[in-house]
């Protein structure tokens, strides 16, 4: 069974997979078993399809009581490009562009927000991991106000590939890390760069900490030590924004 966001049952979600549907992600019972089980996990595994075992009662809320034999996928209202396409295809129109890469972010309600302020800011496109991102669903439209339609997002399978291929097309990195002595007004953001912004529990991961070109972090005043990563992206580009003027 199908809507216009979410495919419900495992053969009908099989269907889904070997026809080319753009999945973003699959929600399984958690220790759902059987044949025509382990027959999803294989062709998800085949198609690189992100996954994610959830208690019945996230699968009943999100199908809303349908009969979802354990297994509820959420279509992507986007057509996502590759990390070629993304690059290639910008690095040949601009000089200078700005890349926007989040690190297992995964909130989908953050996700919308700072999509909405990488559109208002020119961001050239979103790199996003695989596994552990959150979903481009209902929810990521709506808070984006529209502006998932018009910034390229590309899935990578590890957040460090995406690194090492920007910083192969002459792409700097800086992360957003508290764990810096730099601070945002120290770096500078007129050539092309790509911003890293980290998960709103962990931050950037410390494997990718160690590969990237520079680290900054955003000057704190008050008693609380962290801002919401969607307020913390926005000042970020904005900064990018106002040496660019």
């Amino acid at each position: 069974m199908q809507n216009e966001h979410q495919i419900f049952g495992i053969r009908a979600i099989i269907e889904a997979i070997n026809a080319g549907k753009e999945i973003d992600k699959v929600f399984i019972q958690k220790e759902a078993q059987g044949e025509l089980m382990q027959e999803l996990m294989k062709t998800m595994k085949k198609g690189n399809i992100n996954f994610s075992y959830v208690p019945v009662e996230k699968l009943n809320k999100l199908s809303k009581f349908n009969n979802h034999q354990g297994a509820v996928a959420s279509i992507a209202p986007i057509k996502f490009v590759t990390m070629e396409q993304l690059v290639e295809g910008i690095l040949e129109k601009k000089e200078n562009p700005l890349f926007l890469i989040l690190d297992q972010l995964s909130d989908a309600r953050n996700f919308g927000a700072i999509i909405r302020t990488a559109e208002c800011t020119g961001v050239d496109g979103i790199i996003i991991q695989k596994q552990g991102s959150a979903p481009v669903n209902g929810d990521t439209v709506k808070t984006s106000a529209g502006a998932v339609f018009n910034v390229p997002i590309c899935k990578v399978d590890h957040i460090k590939d995406a690194v090492f291929y920007l910083q192969g097309s002459g792409i700097s990195t800086v992360a957003a890390t508290e764990k810096t002595e730099n601070n945002i007004y120290d770096i500078d953001f007129k050539g092309g760069i790509a911003i890293i912004m980290g998960s709103e529990d962990k931050g950037v991961n410390p494997s990718v900490l160690k590969i990237v070109d520079q680290k900054a972090k955003l000057p704190m005043y008050g008693t609380i030590s962290s801002l919401n990563v969607s307020v913390a992206c926005g000042a970020f580009l904005y900064e990018a924004v106002r040496q660019r003027l």
